[in-house]
């Protein structure tokens, strides 16, 4: 078992029907660009009701038709959000839970300490989230929050730091797959080649994803030397 093999993203998730949502964060091959992907996914028809909106340069997920909104809470929430010296990349609103503990002088793992997994029993479904940090180098950091029992007693806490290193990235999703309850993710992040042309690593995750259950992706790459921000966004509903 090679367990520094770096994997093309598409064949881990082809002919899964559902990964849930998931956060990609690494350095293109080229060594240029800090690249983010977020993608979310749906079974329901309250999860399937929404498109992934621009705000300036923040992501927010927002309703398709918001007439047949059953309950926002899980599901509306800012995705991205920028920061003065990075990114914040999440599945939920403990997006902004990270951005108000930054501001607070609070560090990307203590900010996540007044959050857990979401209330969703029996699933309890993880919240994931990442950090890209240009500061000092660039570097990223990752955390999964999540059940330590099947009864939602307690929450489990993992984190993970990442130097960046050209065209490695680094990907953690919520789901292994469907499931009654929905087995949530396991292990580290999921080592992933990361290449220079955000057309092709857009087109090649978004075509992997399960064509039922896909919603919306989000990939944006950021150049490190002069701050240039290029995005892809895809929603199914438009």
């Amino acid at each position: 078992m090679d367990i520094y093999k770096i994997n093309d993203i598409a064949e881990l998730i082809d002919g899964n029907p559902y990964v849930g949502r998931g956060i990609v964060a690494g350095l293109s091959d080229d060594g240029k660009s800090a690249v983010a992907a977020y993608f979310i996914m749906g079974r329901s028809a309250n999860s399937r009701n929404r498109i992934f909106a621009k705000r300036g340069g923040d992501l927010f997920t927002e309703p398709y038709d918001a007439s047949k909104v059953e309950d926002p809470s899980l599901i509306i929430y800012a995705a991205v959000r920028e920061t003065e010296d990075g990114l914040i990349v999440t599945n939920g609103d403990q997006t902004d839970t990270v951005y108000d503990g930054f501001a607070a002088g609070k560090t990307f793992e203590e900010a996540l300490e007044s959050r857990c997994f979401e209330p969703d029993s029996p699933n309890f479904t993880p919240r994931i989230s990442a950090y890209l940090s240009y500061k000092n180098g660039y570097s990223y950091r990752m955390s999964i929050l999540k059940s330590v029992d099947p009864e939602g007693s307690d929450c489990a806490r993992y984190s993970f730091s990442y130097p960046a290193k050209a065209g490695l990235g680094h990907f953690i999703h919520t789901y292994v797959t469907d499931g009654n309850p929905i087995p949530t993710f396991q292990g580290e992040p999921e080592r992933v080649a990361v290449p220079s042309d955000i057309d092709a690593f857009t087109n090649s995750l978004w075509g992997a994803l399960d064509e039922d259950n896909k919603i919306s992706l989000y990939v944006r790459y950021t150049d490190l030397e002069s701050g240039v921000i290029t995005e892809r966004l895809i929603n199914k509903n438009i």
